[in-house]
């Protein structure tokens, strides 16, 4: 392999902000969860982590943090701990789902692999948070 490899500034910077908007989308989708359908964001907390009886204010909260938590993420706000946090967060919910992978083919648990490749675009970006500049307050 090529060790020289040398990666174009532009093609890596559109790459890297294509991760972070499809990672993005991914978690909007999961916060305005907790925002339209609280009950679903309760039996989630429930099923998962063992949080009974979440109410719909403590729903609202939750989606209000990670709301201001995923839009800095998508900004490129302090990326070294956002990114961090997001991916911290991710790995939790991708290891809490364990079970769902030992049964892929029982009801929707297949859906749950999805969970790795988006970890390791939050990995990537993590590592290459200072090369993630397109459209990014951190430059």
């Amino acid at each position: 392999m090529n060790e020289n490899l040398v990666v174009p500034r532009e093609k890596l910077e559109w790459s890297l902000f294509g991760l972070r908007l499809g990672v993005f989308t991914v978690l909007i989708m999961w916060t305005l969860d907790k925002f339209i359908n609280p009950d679903h964001a309760a039996l989630v907390m429930k099923v998962f982590y063992s949080i009974p009886a979440l109410s719909s204010g403590v729903s609202y909260l939750l989606g209000g943090l990670q709301l201001i938590l995923i839009v800095s993420f998508l900004v490129g706000f302090q990326k070294r701990w956002v990114t961090l946090i997001i991916l911290v967060m991710h790995f939790g919910s991708t290891l809490v789902s364990f079970g769902r992978y030992m049964d892929p083919w029982s009801g929707s648990n297949l859906l749950f692999f999805a969970a790795w490749p988006m970890l390791a675009a939050i990995v990537t970006l993590y590592l290459l948070r200072d090369l993630d500049r397109k459209w990014s307050l951190s430059k």
